[in-house]
């Protein structure tokens, strides 16, 4: 039988810690795998790439807002991610879902529940907490966004993250190992995908979505 191994991505100790004791009280007594930054846990899933879930804090060094989901979700389209966060309001519970998380689990949650979500998702199932009510997105333009954002591929979601970080072509592509005029014809493709004249405006359309977050 396969075991399980599940990657904690998450830059409070004591934190880590409430979810590991989640984990280790699971069935089966799965593998974990920690993660202190979002450097340390995209590391991680490529050393483990057979990885069942990985619990994702959506405040990391690193990172910021959805950017860390959304780099994680075009990189490794086939791991559930569930975010972990405090901010558990239904806007950042419900943008989460739409850029591919698998499951929302709030910081407030006690260890039974968040092991119920665990295991929600590990059964091919979505969890979110139980007061969550789905509902469309209030803001048209954050609901155009969300649905432009879509529209990228695995790649330009990857490097519209970067550019989100403040890094510059040659760095885009030192670190994806391809050219720099590969890099300048995405950064083109994601302008037009995203309406936007340049790099500039589609890291503030990016920025809109972690509005929501900001509390």
């Amino acid at each position: 039988m396969h075991e399980q191994t599940i990657i904690i991505a998450d830059d409070h100790p004591l934190f880590r810690d409430a979810l590991r004791q989640a984990v280790t009280g699971m069935e089966g007594h799965p593998d974990i795998v920690e993660a202190g930054d979002f450097a340390a846990a995209r590391k991680s899933v490529g050393d483990h790439p057979d990885a069942d879930l990985m619990l994702l804090d959506l405040a990391m060094p690193g990172v910021s807002g959805f950017s860390g989901l959304m780099a994680l979700r075009s990189e490794f389209a086939g791991l559930p991610i569930v975010i972990v966060s405090a901010s558990d309001d239904a806007t950042t519970i419900r943008r989460s879902l739409e850029l591919g998380a698998s499951g929302f689990i709030s910081k407030s949650a006690g260890i039974d529940d968040i092991r119920l979500g665990i295991q929600t998702v590990l059964a091919g199932d979505i969890a979110t907490p139980e007061s969550y009510r789905d509902g469309q997105e209030q803001d048209p333009d954050v609901a155009d966004i969300i649905h432009r954002l879509h529209t990228l591929t695995p790649q330009q979601s990857r490097v519209l993250t970067m550019l989100a970080e403040g890094l510059l072509n040659k760095q885009i592509a030192y670190e994806l190992g391809v050219s720099e005029a590969t890099i300048k014809a995405h950064v083109s493709a994601i302008l037009l995908k995203l309406n936007v004249d340049s790099r500039t405006q589609a890291v503030i359309q990016l920025g809109k979505i972690n509005m929501a977050m900001v509390a």
